[in-house]
C-alpha cells in the first residue's frame, strides 16, 4: 500500500512539472525500484538478531549533559595542546551511529520520566506520571523486556542508581496509572520474574496500609536472593539464581550515592553492570537496562559538578558493555539514550561572555545532597555563623570571599576584561555574588520548613536549600555554565548505537521508535 501511494504521488508530481509528462511511466518505475531496494536493504540490516542487548538511559541526559561532560574532561586533561581539537573522552560519543529522539508525551512538550520511559519500553505515548498504561489508566502495555523474557527466554536485568521502583526502572516491568504507587510497583517487580535487579532501595517497602507484607520478604518468598551488602553482592555468581541487590551505601532518598561522594572501595554503577553481565550471560541471550538516575536529580538541583560526575559514572558503566561487545561483536547491541533533558543546562553564561572555565568545577568536593545532610543540617541546628560557613564553602567548593577593591581591579586589568563581566576564571567572588550568598545563608537559617514559597523565592532557589543551590549557581556561572530550570525541558535526546542493527538508529525520530526498532530487530510480536 505504501509503495502504491508513493508511486501515485510521484506520478502526480511529474504531471505538474512541464516537460515531464512523457516520463511519468519511467518515474513510476524508478520509484518502485528505489522502494524495493530500500526494503531489501532494511531486510538485510534486520536479518541479524542481537543476542545481547544493553540499553543505557541517562535520566535527564540530553546533548548539553553529554557535551558539557566531554568538554570538562577535555579541559581537565589539557596537556598544552588545543583542547578545542581534542577527541571524544566518552565511550558513548565514540559509537559509530548517532541519532536523535524527540521526547514529548501526551501531557507536555516537557515530559516526565514515567511517560518517556514508557515510550522507550513499549512504543506508546501516555500522560506524565503514568507507567505503561494508556491515558485512561485502563489499558496496559507490554514492555520490550517482558516480551523478550516471555517470547525469547532472554534473561533480564534492570539496574539503576536510584530506587528500583522509581519511574524509569519501573517502566520495564510495571503497569500503573501513577508512578507514585511504589508498593504496587514493587509487587510487579517481584512478579516479573526478571533475573537481576540492582540499585537503590525500594521506596515504601512496607506499603502505606496496615498488614502489607514487606516487599523484600515477598521477594524472598518468590525465589529471589535479596542482597543488601557489598560483600554479598561480590560473592554472587551465575549460579545464584534470581537476585535483588540493594546498594549497601545508600544516600539521599535511599538511592545510591552521587558518584563524587563515593569513598574508596565503594561500588559504582559500573560494578553493578560488571556483576550483571556475569549473572545474565547465557547461550540464549539477555537484555539489560541500566539507568543513570541521579544525572536527573543533580540537574533538578542545578548542580553541574554532580551532573558531570554521574554522567562519567554512566559512561564508565557503558565501558563495561563495550568490553563485552568486543568479545561478542557479532551478537551484541548497545544503545545509549536519555528519557528527557532536565534543568535547561547550557554551555555558556552571560557573565563569562564567550569564555568557559570548566576546570573550576573540579573544586567541588561534595554533592549538593551530601552538603545538605552533612553540613547544612548542622548549621541550622547549631546556628552556625556565616564566617564559619564561608570557610566550609571555600574548602568544599573553592569559592572565596571578595578581595579588596584594589586587588579586584588588578585582576581585571591583568585579564583585560570589563569589570561587569567577571570573565576571569577566578573563584574569588564579586561583591554582588557574595551578597547573594549571604542572603541565601540568611534565608536557609530562617526557614522552618513551614513557609509557603513565593515566586521570587522559587526563581532564586527552587525547592532546594537556598544556601546550597546558591553555592552551585555561583560556581556554575563562574565556570561558564548555566541552568534555566529546576524542572524538565523539551529538548530532544541523543541515541548512540553500536553493534548488531546499529544503523537502524540513525536519523531523527520519536522516542517510541526506540522501542519499535528494538522490537523489529529482535522479532518480538
Amino acid at each position: 500500500m505504501k509503495l502504491k501511494k508513493l508511486s501515485a504521488m510521484l506520478l502526480a508530481m511529474a504531471m505538474l512539472v512541464p516537460g515531464t509528462v512523457c516520463h511519468a511511466e519511467e518515474t513510476e518505475a524508478a520509484a518502485e525500484t528505489t522502494a524495493e531496494t530500500t526494503a531489501e536493504t532494511a531486510a538485510e540490516d534486520t536479518a541479524a538478531v542481537p543476542k545481547y542487548i544493553f540499553l543505557f538511559i541517562g535520566d535527564g541526559m540530553s546533548y548539553p549533559q553529554v557535551q558539557t561532560t566531554n568538554y570538562y574532561l577535555s579541559a581537565m586533561n589539557d596537556d598544552g595542546d588545543d583542547i578545542l581539537t581534542s577527541q571524544s573522552n566518552l565511550n558513548m560519543m565514540n559509537f559509530p551511529v548517532a541519532g536523535s529522539a524527540q521526547t514529548y508525551d501526551s501531557t507536555s512538550f516537557c515530559p516526565d520520566s514515567a511517560s518517556t520511559a514508557t515510550s522507550i519500553s513499549t512504543g506508546h505515548k501516555t500522560y506524565s506520571g503514568t507507567i505503561n498504561m494508556d491515558e485512561t489508566g485502563t489499558t496496559a502495555y507490554e514492555t520490550i523486556a517482558e516480551k523478550l523474557k516471555e517470547q525469547k527466554d532472554y534473561k533480564i536485568g534492570v539496574l539503576t542508581s536510584v530506587n528500583l521502583n522509581h519511574a524509569t526502572p519501573a517502566a520495564f516491568y510495571a503497569h500503573q496509572a501513577s508512578r507514585s504507587s511504589y508498593y504496587e510497583i514493587g509487587l510487579e517487580m517481584i512478579d516479573s520474574g526478571f533475573d537481576y535487579f540492582a540499585g537503590g532501595a525500594l521506596l515504601q517497602p512496607t506499603g502505606s496500609e496496615e498488614d502489607q507484607t514487606d516487599l523484600y520478604e515477598l521477594a524472598s518468598e518468590a525465589g529471589y536472593t535479596v542482597v543488601k551488602t557489598q560483600a554479598e553482592a561480590e560473592a554472587l555468581t551465575a549460579d545464584s539464581g534470581k537476585v535483588v541487590v540493594i546498594d549497601e551505601h545508600l544516600a539521599d532518598d535511599d538511592a545510591m550515592s552521587y558518584d563524587m561522594d563515593l569513598e574508596e572501595g565503594m561500588w559504582s554503577l559500573a560494578d553493578y553492570v560488571d556483576k550483571g553481565i556475569e549473572m545474565l550471560d547465557n547461550e540464549t541471550g539477555f537484555f539489560m537496562m541500566v539507568e543513570g538516575g541521579k544525572i536527573d536529580w543533580a540537574c533538578h538541583a542545578n548542580d553541574a559538578a554532580s551532573t558531570i560526575n554521574d554522567t562519567i559514572a554512566l559512561d564508565e558503566a557503558i565501558g563495561e558493555a563495550v568490553e563485552f561487545y568486543n568479545e561478542h561483536p557479532d551478537e551484541t547491541l548497545i544503545l545509549v539514550t536519555g528519557d528527557h533533558e532536565t534543568g535547561g543546562l547550557t554551555i555558556g553564561f552571560a557573565g563569562t561572555d564567550y569564555d568557559t572555565f570548566l576546570t573550576n568545577l573540579s573544586n567541588q568536593k561534595i554533592s549538593y545532597a551530601k552538603y545538605d545532610s552533612d553540613y547544612v543540617a548542622s548549621y541550622k541546628e547549631n546556628g552556625t555563623d556565616f564566617e564559619t560557613v564561608m570557610a566550609d564553602i571555600t574548602e568544599l567548593f573553592g569559592l572565596e570571599a571578595p578581595q579588596g577593591a584594589e586587588e579586584q581591579a588588578a585582576v581585571m586589568d591583568s585579564k583585560d576584561q570589563h569589570p561587569e563581566s567577571n570573565n576571569t576564571g577566578t573563584l574569588v567572588m564579586t561583591d554582588y555574588e557574595y551578597e547573594k550568598l549571604q542572603a541565601a545563608y540568611e534565608e536557609t537559617m530562617s526557614r522552618t520548613g513551614e513557609e509557603e514559597i513565593g515566586q521570587e523565592e522559587y526563581i532564586l532557589y527552587g525547592s532546594y536549600e537556598p544556601l546550597t543551590v546558591t553555592i552551585t549557581h555561583i560556581l556554575n556561572n563562574k565556570s561558564g555554565i548555566n541552568f534555566a530550570s529546576y524542572a524538565h525541558t523539551g529538548l530532544p535526546v541523543p541515541v548512540f548505537a553500536q553493534g548488531v542493527g546499529q544503523d537502524q538508529f540513525e536519523g531523527y525520530y520519536d522516542n517510541t521508535d526506540i522501542y519499535n526498532k528494538m522490537a523489529a530487530l529482535t522479532g518480538v510480536e
